[in-house]
């Protein structure tokens, strides 16, 4: 299939969400790992956003690190207000408030280009922090109980997708319910409990939004001249640091003056408080 026909034939292969649902929305980040919420961005906004990554140009550590074919470009936050204002997106930042408190922030900010030919990425997670037995998520009906444990949440990756996402252009694949594992898959296992991962076929403008626990890779692109184009905001629990690079880190004095009190808190202006 090309992935310019995906509007002709187009349906959601997995559950979505209400933007507006935002306890909806955390009770599925909860439970199957990510929420997949349709709508979240304009036309214009997508082809805005897309005209701005187009622009980019790599420094510090932009670049990558394993394919010519896969650009990206870290912390764009810091280099135009329209990314910033990715950080605070009404109803995703409700939803990282909700999962990982009033307190959190963004640990990184990244747009992608992947071009025809990019190969793709391996099952992993982001991040375990505590591996724990499977067998505490197990359900405990002789307590009456529907979980026996639940996982905090400490970081979370918003997918805002700015292509329409076909099985031939990069989708991202996840198993859900994989974090409930306890566990990162080890190098070369590619499923967990007899499910295999998923593409996540979506509309430019829909969002994933997933913990880091989940398995999940990202796909080929096999099209002839399709890119997909990503951005990605990184939220996480206020005491894990932020990942700002290149190294000495400065904050453009151009972004700070016009960020809002909520923006400030979200690139780590926080009050006082234990080990700072």
């Amino acid at each position: 299939m090309n992935a310019s026909t995906l509007s002709e034939v187009f349906s959601y292969r997995q559950k979505t969400c209400d933007l507006l649902d935002t306890a909806g929305l955390a009770e599925a980040v909860h439970e199957d790992g990510f929420a997949l919420i349709p709508g979240v961005l304009s036309p214009s906004e997508v082809a805005q956003t897309k005209e701005a990554l187009d622009r980019l140009q790599p420094f510090g550590l932009d670049g990558s690190s394993w394919s010519e074919l896969n650009q990206h470009f870290k912390c764009v936050f810091n280099r135009d207000r329209l990314w910033l204002s990715y950080a605070d997106r009404p109803g995703i930042i409700e939803l990282a408030e909700a999962l990982m408190g009033s307190d959190c922030h963004i640990i990184g900010m990244t747009a992608w280009k992947s071009g025809p030919g990019y190969d793709g990425w391996r099952v992993h997670v982001d991040q375990v922090f505590v591996p724990v037995p499977e067998s505490v998520f197990a359900v405990s009906a002789a307590l009456g109980e529907d979980r026996t444990f639940q996982l905090p949440v400490w970081i979370c990756t918003a997918h805002f997708y700015l292509s329409d996402i076909a099985e031939d252009l990069c989708p991202t694949y996840i198993i859900p319910g994989s974090h409930k594992s306890g566990r990162k898959p080890e190098r070369g296992e590619e499923t967990w409990n007899g499910h295999s991962p998923e593409p996540v076929l979506c509309k430019a403008g829909d969002v994933l939004f997933f913990r880091s626990e989940i398995w999940h890779s990202g796909g080929k692109n096999t099209t002839t001249d399709g890119t997909r184009y990503l951005l990605q905001v990184h939220y996480s629990h206020r005491n894990i640091a932020q990942k700002f690079s290149p190294w000495p880190w400065q904050f453009n004095p151009e972004i700070i003056a016009t960020a809002t009190e909520r923006q400030l808190r979200l690139l780590g202006k926080h009050p006082e408080s234990n080990y700072g």
